[in-house]
């Protein structure tokens, strides 16, 4: 049964499916026919408006031609899915002829680097490496290394305390005395571990930090010992054209005590910048072991000698890589820790 509206719709609907070359053509081709506003949907709507005689024709006819529609877009659907997918998989076909990508490779930090890298220079003279634990005693950390409770010193110590007798270590140090306790001389070991003082955050200073200590005690042990490791240690560290010179300074357990400087490798000691003209650069503390910590922990200071010296790992690193604030070490920027991959 056949109504002249009713072919005209389904007429043009044929074509547009036949024309149609994707789902979403048959899609909008379907809401455009039988949707709720479409053409063949709004003819069964004004059905009411006919004369009473054409009403059932009209009706019976756009009732055939929408079960038609609907077949013949369900099957050309079907087809142009199958079709849609066959060429999706084809876009995303493997080819094995292109080259691998590379999957991101993580790299050391650099204040592992530069731990390292100290390790691996004192290790080549003979030093062995121990660790100690972060959290001190009072006796350890000061009394042993000749800081008494009323000793001056402990003002520029900011200290994290945990009770009258337990403190996070501030310096690393507090391993020379449990390793000259537990061994008789000759000692000669390095001390790498955290270390935590009340400093504020800035460009120069964090709360926790990461130092190395040094010790070496035996027989006629000479300041010139010291020397002639520190200036070694500099030439691997820094290069071979690096030279150290010595400063007066004081600490409680050397004596005498000095500053290191190492030669600005910016400008060769001329005066740049990064030295604030100085032409040196201070890179660590050091000195003679002082007689009266050799006697706290039972070597006689008439028979040995020896001597220390501790240097911050993020110090060394930020004059290594050129770097002007610490605190870019522990913020985890990628951006900033692939220049070192």
């Amino acid at each position: 049964m056949a109504h002249p509206r009713v072919d005209a719709i389904v007429e043009q609907a044929r074509a547009a499916v036949a024309a149609a070359q994707s789902s979403s053509d048959l899609e909008a081709i379907r809401v455009g026919v039988l949707g709720r506003q479409g053409s063949l949907t709004q003819l069964l709507r004004s059905l009411g408006t006919l004369p009473s005689e054409e009403r059932p024709l009209v009706g019976a006819a756009a009732n055939v031609a929408k079960r038609e529609l609907e077949g013949l877009l369900d099957a050309r659907l079907a087809a142009t899915a199958e079709s849609e997918r066959q060429a999706e998989r084809r876009r995303r076909r493997l080819d094995l002829t292109l080259p691998g990508r590379r999957p991101p490779m993580g790299s050391l930090h650099p204040l592992t680097r530069v731990h390292d890298e100290i390790v691996s220079i004192f290790a080549g003279l003979g030093f062995s490496v121990v660790e100690g634990p972060e959290i001190e005693s009072d006796y350890h950390n000061f009394e042993a290394l000749n800081i008494p409770r009323d000793h001056p010193a402990r003002d520029m110590q900011d200290t994290f305390y945990l009770s009258d007798s337990t403190l996070l270590r501030t310096h690393t140090s507090p391993m020379q005395i449990r390793a000259m306790l537990a061994t008789k001389p000759p000692v000669r070991i390095i001390v790498p571990g955290k270390v935590y003082r009340r400093d504020v955050v800035d460009m120069t200073h964090s709360p926790m930090f990461h130092q190395v200590e040094g010790l070496a005690v035996d027989r006629a042990i000479t300041m010139a010992d010291l020397k002639g490791t520190l200036e070694l240690f500099a030439r691997e560290m820094f290069g071979p054209r690096s030279k150290i010179r010595f400063r007066p300074s004081f600490f409680p357990f050397t004596e005498p005590s000095a500053e290191v400087d190492v030669l600005c490798f910016a400008c060769h000691g001329d005066g740049c910048r990064v030295c604030k003209q100085t032409g040196w650069l201070e890179i660590l503390g050091s000195g003679m072991v002082h007689p009266q910590v050799l006697k706290n922990v039972g070597y006689d200071p008439e028979e040995v000698t020896g001597w220390a010296f501790g240097m911050g790992i993020e110090r060394i690193a930020m004059l290594k890589y050129g770097i002007d604030d610490l605190r870019l070490f522990f913020e985890n920027d990628l951006r900033f820790l692939k220049q070192f991959a």
